[in-house]
C-alpha cells in the first residue's frame, strides 16, 4: 500500500491530480475482497489492481472520467451472471468500489506524505474515509488507543480487518494501515537463521530470544529488528506479547520449548508454533493438563509447526513456517478463503 500512496505524492507534487480506486465492500466470489486499491492517473495509467478483469478495466475508464468531472463517488458492480449490470465476469457477488479524487493542492500534498511516513512507525495504525460523492472528503491516520478523531468517535471499529459503517449519517471506510505484527523467535539456531530473512521479505518484524549470547549476535540475524538474550524461563519479566504478535518456539532442548510454551499460553498471541515430533507433543500436551492447562489452551498451538510440505532442511523448515503465518495473518485480517 505505501508504494500506491508514494505514486499519489508523485503524481500531486508534479501537479497532477489523481484517482484512488479502493473496493470498500464486496461479497459472493468477487475478485477481489474490500481492502483492493488502485491509483489511476490523467493517462489511465494505474498502479495497483482490484483484481484485474472487467471490473477493473470498467474502473479504469470510469476513473479517468472523474478526473475530467473532479468529483468522487461510489459505484456499485453486480457480478451475477446474466444480470443486466454484469460486466462479464464469470465468479458471482457484488463488489461496491470507492473512486476518491484527489486534488493536487498543498493539503492533499501533506496528508500523503504524513500517510508514507506512518508506514515506518511501529504501532497499530488506521486509515479511515470519510465515503463522499463531493470534491470534499475527509481522510485520517489513527493511531491505537487514539483520544480525538477528525472524522468522527469510531474506536470501537478499530479492528484487525477492514469495516464500512454508517455513522450520524454518514459512511465511513476503516482500514488497517499498519500491523504491528511482531514474531518473536525463541531460540537462534539454524531453522531461526533461514526463517528471519523469509519473514522479513513478507514484512514481518523479528525478534530472537536466546539464552546463549552467540545465538543472539547481531551478525547471525542482520534482518532482525531485535535480538534479545534472555533466560527462557522468564522472558515475560522483558517482554510483552499482545494480539497481534507471534510466538515461534525453535529453543533447543525440551525443557526450554515447554517453558516459552507455557508463558506464551499466558499471553494473548495470536499465534503459538512449536516444533517437535507427534511424539513430543504428545508428551508436552500430557505435562500441560498436569500443570492446569485446558484442552482450549493446548488448542492454540500449531503444532507440529508449520505447513506440510515434508521439510527437512533448515530452509524448507524455514518456508514451512512463514507459509503458516502468511496464511493465519491472512485469515485474522479477513483476506483468506
Amino acid at each position: 500500500m505505501k508504494e500506491l500512496f508514494s505514486k499519489i505524492y508523485k503524481l500531486l507534487k508534479n501537479n497532477e491530480d489523481a484517482v484512488l480506486v479502493s473496493v470498500i465492500s464486496g461479497s459472493g466470489s468477487t475478485p477481489r475482497g474490500a481492502g483492493a486499491r488502485m491509483v489511476v492517473d490523467k493517462d489511465g495509467y494505474s498502479i495497483g489492481t482490484i483484481g484485474g478483469g472487467a471490473v477493473e478495466y470498467k474502473s479504469t475508464q470510469l476513473a479517468m472520467e472523474i478526473l475530467k468531472e473532479k468529483k468522487s463517488y461510489v459505484q456499485k458492480f453486480r457480478l451475477a451472471p446474466n444480470d443486466v449490470a454484469d460486466l462479464g465476469m464469470i465468479c458471482g457477488g457484488d463488489v461496491e468500489v470507492y473512486f476518491q479524487y484527489i486534488k493536487s493542492n498543498d493539503e492533499n500534498i501533506s496528508l500523503m506524505e504524513d500517510i508514507i511516513t506512518a508506514f515506518d512507525r511501529n504501532q497499530n495504525l488506521w486509515l479511515a474515509t470519510e465515503i463522499t460523492d463531493d470534491i470534499e472528503w475527509n481522510m485520517e491516520i489513527i493511531a491505537e488507543n487514539c483520544i480525538q478523531y477528525k472524522v468522527s468517535d469510531i474506536s470501537s471499529h478499530l479492528k484487525r480487518n477492514s469495516v464500512l459503517l454508517e455513522q450520524n449519517n454518514k459512511k465511513y471506510y476503516i482500514e488497517p494501515l499498519v500491523t504491528a505484527e511482531k514474531v518473536y523467535i525463541f531460540g537462534g539456531g539454524h531453522i531461526s537463521q533461514k526463517l528471519v530473512p523469509v519473514l522479513n521479505s513478507v514484512n514481518f518484524k523479528c525478534t530472537v530470544i536466546d539464552d546463549k549470547p552467540e545465538f543472539t549476535d547481531k551478525n547471525l540475524f542482520p534482518l532482525a529488528e531485535n535480538t534479545i538474550l534472555a533466560d527462557f524461563t522468564g522472558f515475560r519479566d522483558r517482554i510483552k506479547i499482545n494480539s497481534c504478535d507471534y510466538v515461534v518456539i525453535l529453543t533447543r532442548g525440551h525443557n526450554n520449548d515447554y517453558n516459552v510454551l507455557t508463558q506464551a499460553l499466558q499471553t494473548d498471541a495470536c499465534y503459538i508454533g512449536l516444533v517437535g515430533s507427534r511424539t513430543k507433543l504428545g508428551k508436552t500436551k500430557e505435562r500441560l493438563l498436569l500443570d492446569g492447562f485446558s484442552e482450549e489452551d493446548f488448542k492454540r498451538v500449531y503444532a507440529p509447526i508449520g505447513i506440510a510440505i515434508k521439510a527437512e532442511t533448515p530452509e524448507e523448515i524455514a518456508v514451512s513456517i512463514a507459509g503458516e503465518l502468511i496464511m493465519v495473518r491472512a485469515e485474522i485480517k479477513g483476506d483468506y478463503k
